[in-house]
């Protein structure tokens, strides 16, 4: 009885919404930013809202974010400005507010009964440039979505189709997402919001002014996070697994990696970050803490990595678009990839050679993640220093640190 209430509900409140597309006016003056399909309030739209609010803009536009849960408005360093007004996902006012809205910033997709107004400007900054195939590009599903690949693309290309503006990080991205989504409109190829602060840090570092500046940002972060000061940072950081879901909504947290030989060989002088992607939600992860307290501390997706990015001193991952983002850096990366083949060969399917292209060891098995990582700095940037710079030539194309400030001034200019 309860589900058809909610089913009724539901189509006489999408019916209002429908009509309300038709009937109010559009206000240039709302802004709606949505991150990580509204589970937390980080990433590329986190970055353009804050950048609004420090140029004093919340004064003129009314910001809105959009959240699962109201409460999820700390990035791991500091709240969502009290101006930018907190918005429940899929309740009255959300949906009053897209009929409404002259503005959305959003990295995930919408549900394809959104509609999206003439008169409303939508920019599409996505969360990463992609190494794993996507949409289109895809030949199976094997996510949580009950849907078979004809059915998933087809959703894809009419949500695409709502997108003003779709923001790329290199030239890459520019010649796959716009195939890989059924994407016709315009790429705005500016790099990442969310890799403004990187960006910065990264300029920082040709000064010893600059330096001191990043030292002090590192160790604030650090104190924020509850990392220790004292000891080196790992930040493991790996992608979620079509295939191991929970629910429509949620997946497991997947690993083969020896937390008690990592332990063994770093625990006396080094601690690992462990971020989950914000889709997995199970308790895998955060057992491990309770297991290696003192060890390894989990964050979720509420966490913003870019911050976790500047705490690290290295990094550990997979297949995830963290390695673009990352060797902004210029920090060792090590890509601990246990179930390389039967991922690459049968789950997604790669749009770069992965091997050939990798700034950085690719293991299988922990011991032999835990050789690389001891042979230090020096042997590391001596034996894949040209093929980091390659990667970086190659893939931070279009990032200065001013994509945020280009979004806000396609606000501002409409």
């Amino acid at each position: 009885m309860k589900n058809k209430v909610k089913t009724v509900l539901k189509k006489v409140v999408l019916g209002a919404y429908a009509l309300g597309t038709k009937l109010l006016p559009v206000d240039d003056r709302i802004v709606i930013f949505e991150s990580s399909l509204g589970r937390n309030s980080t990433g590329s739209p986190r970055a353009v809202c804050d950048y609004m609010v420090k140029k004093g803009l919340d004064k003129h536009y009314k910001l809105y974010y959009i959240l699962d849960d109201k409460k999820n408005v700390n990035n791991g360093i500091r709240n969502l400005p009290k101006s930018v007004k907190r918005v429940r996902n899929s309740r009255i006012l959300y949906y009053y507010l897209f009929a409404r809205a002259g503005f959305i910033v959003s990295d995930t997709r919408f549900q394809n009964y959104m509609i999206k107004r003439k008169n409303c400007t939508y920019v599409q900054t996505w969360h990463g440039t992609p190494l794993k195939k996507l949409a289109l590009d895809m030949t199976s599903v094997n996510m949580s979505v009950s849907k078979d690949i004809e059915e998933y693309k087809r959703e894809f290309v009419e949500n695409s189709a709502t997108w003003d503006y779709l923001v790329s990080q290199n030239s890459f991205s520019s010649k796959v997402l716009p195939g890989a989504f059924g994407y016709k409109g315009e790429l705005l190829e500016i790099g990442y919001p969310r890799n403004d602060v990187l960006n910065k840090y990264a300029k920082n570092e040709l000064t010893e002014r600059g330096r001191e500046k990043n030292r002090i940002l590192k160790f604030k972060i650090r104190e924020k996070l509850g990392l220790p000061l004292d000891k080196k940072v790992m930040l493991y950081a790996p992608t979620w697994r079509d295939n191991a879901f929970v629910d429509a909504e949620n997946y497991k947290f997947i690993t083969q990696m020896d937390m008690d030989k990592m332990k063994a060989a770093f625990g006396s002088d080094a601690i690992m970050a462990l971020k989950y992607h914000y889709l997995v939600s199970d308790k895998a992860a955060s057992n491990l803490e309770a297991m290696h307290k003192g060890f390894i501390y989990t964050f979720n997706g509420n966490v913003d990595i870019s911050y976790l990015y500047i705490a690290a001193d290295i990094l550990i991952t997979d297949y995830s678009s963290v390695m673009f983002d990352y060797s902004l850096l210029k920090r060792p990366m090590f890509f601990y990839d246990f179930d390389l083949d039967s991922y690459r060969d049968e789950m997604r399917g790669f749009y770069f050679d992965f091997l050939k292209e990798a700034p950085g060891p690719v293991v299988k098995e922990t011991g032999e993640l835990i050789e690389e990582i001891k042979k230090g700095d020096k042997l590391y940037f001596e034996k894949y220093g040209k093929k980091y710079d390659a990667f970086c030539k190659k893939y931070h194309e279009y990032e200065n640190g001013r994509a945020s400030e280009k979004i806000v001034e396609i606000i501002c200019g409409k």
